[in-house]
């Protein structure tokens, strides 16, 4: 499914508000992820935005943040046990083949900002509709392994939303619950990787996902999220195993 950028319409009711939101647990987030969103703003624009609306403010930060590579969606479902969209990308693709990721992808000139990079990808891979994501904020950018700066975007979705993978991006949708993120110790994971002539076995934690390992960027971006909005500290490494073990 291709979405035109044009149709992503983005206005002060497309922005979720605190005090609006009845669960605990995502009107915290939405606060600290919100704050930290508008911690970004210049001070300039925060000069000239200080009488806006808290959802006005947050928008012209998202639409002034530097535009990235790519643009993730993190959507995090509204309800009392939130749970977290993810997916798993096609075997065949040229990157990233069979990782757990957010749904995402690279910027198209035409998009304008991240936001609707990642509203546009988000539908093209899920079917998620634009007007049904109720934005959150921005966490900080990140680096894939191939060097690319993806910048993930939060938004609330409806619990009870129908979502398609595309087949030729996607093999599976499937959910997190949110509180086990929260609560639960990572698992250390590791992977075969080939460094120049060798192979080297890499240590990095991981969450044990509905079968699936999830880690690496996405999992970083958890991490952060959950430090940004939880004060949950995670140590996130990635270390050689001593082969004489």
């Amino acid at each position: 499914m291709l979405l035109p950028s044009q149709t992503v319409q983005l206005d002060e009711q497309s922005v979720a508000i605190p005090p609006f939101i009845r669960y605990p647990t995502l009107r915290q987030l939405t606060e600290r992820v919100q704050q930290e969103t508008l911690n970004a703003l210049a001070d300039s624009a925060l000069h000239t935005a200080q009488q806006s609306s808290r959802s006005a403010r947050v928008l012209e930060s998202l639409y002034q943040t530097p535009i990235a590579d790519a643009s993730i969606l993190v959507a995090i479902t509204h309800e009392r046990h939130p749970k977290l969209l993810l997916t798993r990308r096609a075997a065949h693709m040229n990157s990233h083949a069979g990782e757990v990721s957010c749904a995402g992808g690279k910027y198209e000139i035409g998009d304008g900002n991240n936001v609707v990079t990642a509203l546009r990808e988000a539908c093209e891979e899920t079917a998620l509709p634009p007007n049904k994501v109720q934005l959150i904020g921005q966490l900080p950018i990140q680096a894939s392994k191939s060097g690319m700066s993806v910048r993930p975007i939060v938004a609330l979705i409806a619990p009870d939303l129908v979502l398609v993978p595309e087949i030729g991006e996607i093999s599976r949708i499937f959910w997190a619950d949110f509180e086990a993120l929260l609560t639960q110790p990572t698992v250390e994971y590791a992977i075969e990787y080939a460094m120049q002539d060798q192979v080297a076995t890499i240590l990095t934690p991981s969450w044990q996902v509905d079968g699936e390992t999830v880690w690496g960027l996405t999992g970083r971006v958890i991490a952060s999220l959950l430090e940004i909005a939880f004060d949950r500290q995670l140590e996130w490494y990635y270390r050689v195993q001593d082969s004489r073990l």
